[in-house]
C-alpha cells in the first residue's frame, strides 16, 4: 500500500483559502485515481473531489465545485486540494485518498473506491 500524508490545513476566516497537499511514499500514485474527502464531527465522511488516473477527469462535489481545485504534482507524487471561497460548512478533518490500481471506473466518489487513506488534516473555517 502507499502511504499518504495530508498537510496545509489550518484555521482561515471565511472567504479565505487554502491549499492541501497529500504526499505519497512507498509506490507512485501518478497513475492511479486520487481523491479528497472530510468529515465533519457528527457526520459521516463525504467525497470532495477527484482525479482520475490519467489525469484528465476530474470530478467535484456540489460543495465543491467552483470553488476547489483537485490537482497532481507526478514529480513530487504528491496532490493538492486548492480551496478558495471557505465557509464556515467546510471546516472538517480532510483526506486523501488512493485508488489501488489503474482502472477505467469513473467517477469514483465513494469511500470505498479507495483503498488507501492518509491521517486527515482539520479545515476549520470561521466567521
Amino acid at each position: 500500500q502507499v502511504q499518504l500524508v495530508e498537510s496545509g490545513g489550518g484555521l482561515v476566516q471565511a472567504g479565505g483559502s487554502l491549499r492541501l497537499s497529500c504526499a505519497a511514499s512507498g509506490r507512485t500514485v501518478s497513475n492511479v485515481a486520487m481523491g479528497w474527502f472530510r468529515q465533519a464531527p457528527g457526520k459521516e465522511r463525504e467525497f470532495v473531489a477527484a482525479l482520475s488516473w490519467s489525469g484528465g477527469r476530474t470530478a467535484y462535489a456540489d460543495s465543491a465545485k467552483g470553488r476547489f481545485t483537485i490537482s497532481r504534482d507526478n514529480a513530487k507524487n504528491t496532490v493538492y486540494l486548492q480551496m478558495n471561497s471557505l465557509k464556515p460548512e467546510d471546516t472538517a478533518v480532510y483526506y486523501c485518498a488512493a485508488d489501488r490500481s489503474p482502472r477505467p471506473l469513473w467517477p469514483l466518489t465513494r469511500t470505498r473506491d479507495f483503498d488507501s487513506w492518509g491521517q486527515g488534516t482539520q479545515v476549520t473555517v470561521s466567521l
